[in-house]
């Protein structure tokens, strides 16, 4: 089946999709860039904006990478290639991925075990789950864009257009963000906290007796990672090496595989 997901066929299909992105990426950059020498802007300073959006582009991209490669071994190169390199995301890709492989009774994600069915059925689920956030900007960005714009242009009136009114609606602008900040970070948390359950899970017996069977390697790995993140973060924060920040997750990745490997 692994020979059949790295035929010529897919990687012309999924490589003419990733060219078509890529020259509308250089089309609109060409584009943007004329428009900014255009309005007067220094050539000079547009030419630095380009290398230093090259480069915190490019960094990030090494975790891609890790998860164009951790996912080839089961579906293949390119249709991971395809997914990591046009709207996908790294932690949603192999998630869905590994969900989708459960739910079609493969187990996990394996080249032995994979079928012209479950891959169909993982591709699918791929695809349609990411492209809401796309759709949905289509119809409501607009929309959201110019409340935000409107508070802004309210916010910078002359004083006495402000007072009470000005207070409240900062109130309620605060009360949102602190929200979203809470929503977020306890939706991560309950994310994690699955993931957890489900390694001590499968490491910790039944049957009415606290033993351990199981394989420790996920929750060591999952360790591991959190420990070498961790480090990281205090390190960009507490240094102020912010550059970190861009190898962070590919740096956590490589510490857990190696962990894996090890183990």
């Amino acid at each position: 089946m692994l020979q059949e997901l790295n035929s010529p066929v897919l990687y012309l299909i999924c490589g003419a999709i990733i060219l078509f992105v890529a020259v509308t990426c250089v089309i609109f950059m060409v584009r943007a860039y004329r428009a900014g020498k255009a309005i007067g802007m220094d050539p000079a300073r547009l030419r630095r904006t380009v290398t230093s959006s090259m480069t915190f582009s490019f960094l990030p991209s090494v975790g891609i990478l890790l998860g164009v490669i951790a996912l080839s071994g089961s579906l293949g190169t390119p249709w991971p290639w395809l997914r990591l390199s046009v709207i996908g995301a790294l932690h949603y890709e192999t998630q869905v991925a590994e969900a989708a492989a459960e739910a079609v009774g493969i187990g996990r994600l394996s080249a032995e075990s994979m079928t012209p069915r479950a891959f169909s059925t993982i591709a699918l689920l791929m695809s349609v789950c990411i492209m809401w956030g796309m759709v949905l900007s289509l119809f409501f960005n607009k929309r959201y864009t110019s409340r935000l714009q409107s508070r802004e242009s309210d916010e910078k009136g002359p004083e006495q257009k402000k007072g009470e009114e000005s207070r409240n609606n900062a109130r309620k602008k605060a009360a949102g963000a602190s929200f979203a900040d809470t929503a977020m970070t306890a939706m991560f948390i309950g994310l994690i906290s699955a993931y957890l359950g489900s390694y001590i899970g499968g490491f910790v017996s039944g049957n009415g007796k606290f033993a351990f069977h199981g394989d420790i390697t996920p929750i060591m790995v999952c360790l591991v990672s959190c420990v070498v993140m961790g480090l990281l973060t205090a390190i960009a924060e507490r240094k102020n090496q912010i550059w970190l920040e861009s190898f962070s997750i590919a740096l956590s990745m490589f510490a857990g595989m190696t962990a894996a490997v090890l183990l």
